[in-house]
């Protein structure tokens, strides 16, 4: 007979004193029990979009192995179906840009309280599923080691066979905490979720139960032991099956409803295309005063932008009504092609650069920057590169929000001539405000403040307006977190780069 637990919120703290715990994820830590919208993460981001449609056409198969034959043999064909093939640095990729954010929001607050009050020396891990998929996360988020499921790689350590050493449930997760715990003392609690965690669970001094209720209230973020700034991917929401169906069933009209979102639009005057933008389902609100337009001879004004989708320049040329030109560090040879604006490609070398927004602005045009250098999909800002205070003091800050409901336009690893495919959400919007201008004394120039005071002020006056957090983050740590390098790319895709961002 199958030893029985108490529940988890039989936990009492005062009891005595605990130094070690030990848990499964799926269901125990993460309120979901389903692993399956991980695995077609990895299938669609490290993968193709015709193996995340396999693996969904597969799922009910799989449901019948779990639940007829065994929770085994339906994690190895899961696990088939996901990585056969796959490159591991893919894999990893992923592991470690895409899938944090998507476990973090689903970590359960009760169990997670009682995991880290419990293993405040110690804390393990003990998962069914691949360790390369999840290993990222439970190190980062949750302070713990992990046991999880190891897979076979072949072509020397590059891809992945699809075949599993041995899945990782029943006895195999007891033999594999009384190694880790190889001195004797186990853990002192044992937290999971189904009949397949009781072996490991049995030699805890103390082990409970966790309940199934996808509705138990989630951790907060501040709760957790990292925070999910920067992440990569395309798909906005977790893929449950539902939100998988929808997102892959409607990807191949989105595409085309994309592309006629973007070429019908071209030939229309910037002051009316927010018309146009309406009739094919793109929300746009504008608030606050625009600057007005400069006179002849006078030079234009600088508009300072938080970073969101590779779109922002475009989007402000509607909003303004008017051309402006876009300062940028990389932009590929498509997206200039088709780009409505003037796109000025930057050098990184700090006098070139001032020297071409410079002349820009006194030529009367209206230049629009990014100060951040890279876009940041959460509610944060990253810091503010100083250059643009320097050059003038007619600073106007513009406040941006876009609204991405199934499919984010930019991501780090993607081919750069996708970044505009943000139009293939089917209610994508924007939201920009025109903040009021830098008063003289608030400036450089007339103020005789330093460049970096300048900049500050503009992020803290940005971020006002969004409710966001202002941060000292800047674009090499988020490359340095989604890919491990810092992201320098070629103003145009160099011969052999593949065109994509980074390697």
């Amino acid at each position: 007979m199958a030893p029985r637990f108490p529940p988890v919120s039989a936990y009492d703290t005062s009891l005595r004193t605990r130094r070690t715990a030990a848990a499964d994820l799926d269901g125990t830590l993460l309120a979901s029990s389903s692993a399956f919208p991980y695995y077609l993460l990895i299938a669609f981001e490290a993968g193709s979009y015709l193996r995340a449609l396999a693996l969904l056409l597969v799922s009910p198969l799989l449901l019948v192995l779990y639940v007829g034959i065994s929770e085994a043999a339906a994690i190895a064909l899961l696990i088939f179906v996901t990585f056969a093939g796959l490159r591991a640095r893919d894999v990893e990729a992923v592991a470690r840009g895409v899938l944090p954010r998507h476990y973090a929001a689903g970590v359960r607050a009760d169990t997670w309280e009682v995991f880290r009050g419990a293993g405040a020396e110690r804390r393990l891990v003990v998962t069914a599923s691949p360790a390369v998929m999840v290993g990222e996360f439970v190190r980062e988020f949750l302070g713990a080691e992990l046991a999880g499921t190891e897979l076979e790689t072949f072509a020397g350590g590059k891809r992945f066979t699809g075949r599993i050493k041995a899945v990782l449930v029943g006895k195999r997760k007891r033999e594999v905490v009384e190694k880790l715990f190889a001195g004797g003392d186990l853990p002192d609690v044992g937290l999971g979720d189904r009949e397949s965690d009781h072996d490991f669970m049995a030699i805890c001094k103390e082990a409970y139960m966790v309940p199934t209720d996808k509705r138990a209230p989630r951790a907060s973020p501040d709760s957790l032991l990292s925070r999910a700034i920067f992440h990569d991917g395309h798909l906005v929401r977790r893929p449950d099956p539902p939100q998988a169906f929808f997102a892959l069933a409607y990807l191949p009209f989105g595409f085309v409803i994309a592309l006629l979102r973007v070429f019908l639009n071209l030939p229309i005057p910037p002051h009316l295309v927010h018309h146009t933008y309406a009739l094919m389902g793109i929300r746009l609100s504008v608030r606050g005063t625009p600057p007005p337009a400069p006179c002849p001879g006078t030079p234009g004004s600088l508009l300072v932008c938080n970073h969101r989708t590779a779109l922002d320049p475009i989007i402000l040329n509607i909003a303004l009504g008017r051309p402006v030109t876009c300062v940028t560090y990389s932009v590929s040879k498509l997206s200039t092609a088709i780009s409505p604006i003037p796109a000025v490609a930057l050098t990184r070398d700090r006098t070139t650069d001032a020297a071409r927004i410079a002349a820009l602005l006194e030529s009367g045009r209206d230049v629009v920057v990014c100060p951040e250098g890279m876009t940041c999909r959460e509610p944060f800002l990253l810091r503010f590169s100083a250059l643009f205070a320097e050059l003038t003091d007619r600073i106007v800050p513009v406040a941006l929000e876009a609204q991405q409901g199934t499919y984010y336009g930019s991501t780090a690893r993607g081919w750069k001539f996708l970044d505009p495919y943000f139009y293939m959400n089917p209610r994508p919007g924007y939201e920009v405000t025109f903040l009021p201008a830098l008063r003289p004394e608030e400036t450089c120039g007339s103020g005789g403040r330093s460049a970096v005071d300048v900049a500050n002020h503009v992020q803290r006056v940005i971020a006002k307006r969004l409710g966001y957090e202002c941060t000292k983050l800047t674009r090499k740590d988020k490359y340095m977190k989604l890919a491990g390098n810092d992201g320098r790319v070629a103003p145009l895709a160099a011969p052999g780069s593949n065109g994509k961002k980074f390697p």
